[in-house]
C-alpha cells in the first residue's frame, strides 16, 4: 500500500448518511416482535421482516416451544424455512398424515420445503425448545391444517445427496 487516496477527503455527507439508517441493523434479542401469525403451542417472535427492517426476501426470528408441548400441523405456503436448534430437543413430524419423523438437537439445522405439512414437537419433558427460524420471504405465512396424525410415524434419517448410494432408489 502506498499512501492513502485523499480524493474523498471532502466527505460527501449525503453519501455518508445514505447507509446510516438503511445499512446494517442490529436487532436486540429483547426487542423482537411477537405480533406474528401464530400456530398453537408455539411462541414465534420476529427479528427481521419487511415491517421492521424492510427485508424483501427473508423473515427471521425465534421460536420457543414449552416442555412436552407441540404445535398444530401447519405449512408455510410457498416459503422455504430453516430452523436452527439453539437449546433443547426438537422432533419434527411431516407428511400428509404426519407419518414421517426426525429429531434435532442443539447445533442442528432443519430444512422445511414449501407446502410440506409439518408439526414441531418439544421432545423434552423439562426443557424449553429454543430455535432460530429463517424463511425465504419478508412476510410471514402460516397456514394451520386439520390433520389426523398416524399413530406411529416412520423415522427418516437425512443422507447428504453427495454421499447417497447411487444404487439406492429414491
Amino acid at each position: 500500500m502506498t499512501g492513502h487516496d485523499h480524493s474523498h477527503s471532502h466527505h460527501d455527507h449525503d453519501h455518508d448518511d445514505r447507509w446510516k439508517h438503511d445499512g446494517v441493523r442490529v436487532i436486540p434479542g429483547n426487542q423482537l416482535d411477537t405480533n406474528v401469525p401464530s400456530t398453537a403451542g408455539m411462541d414465534r417472535a420476529a427479528a427481521i421482516n419487511f415491517a421492521r427492517v424492510g427485508a424483501q426476501k427473508l423473515w427471521a426470528g425465534t421460536v420457543s416451544i414449552k416442555p412436552d408441548a407441540k404445535t398444530g400441523a401447519h405449512h408455510h405456503g410457498h416459503l422455504e424455512s430453516v430452523i436452527y436448534v439453539v437449546k433443547g430437543r426438537a422432533r419434527m413430524r411431516w407428511g400428509e398424515s404426519l407419518q414421517f419423523t426426525a429429531e434435532a438437537g442443539p447445533g442442528d439445522f432443519i430444512f422445511v420445503p414449501p407446502y410440506v405439512p409439518h408439526q414441531e414437537i418439544n421432545a423434552s419433558r423439562d426443557e424449553v425448545l429454543e430455535c432460530v427460524l429463517v424463511r425465504s420471504d419478508g412476510e410471514a405465512v402460516a397456514i394451520n391444517l386439520d390433520i389426523e396424525p398416524v399413530e406411529k410415524p416412520e423415522t427418516v434419517l437425512w443422507i447428504d445427496p453427495v454421499h447417497r448410494d447411487p444404487n439406492e432408489t429414491k
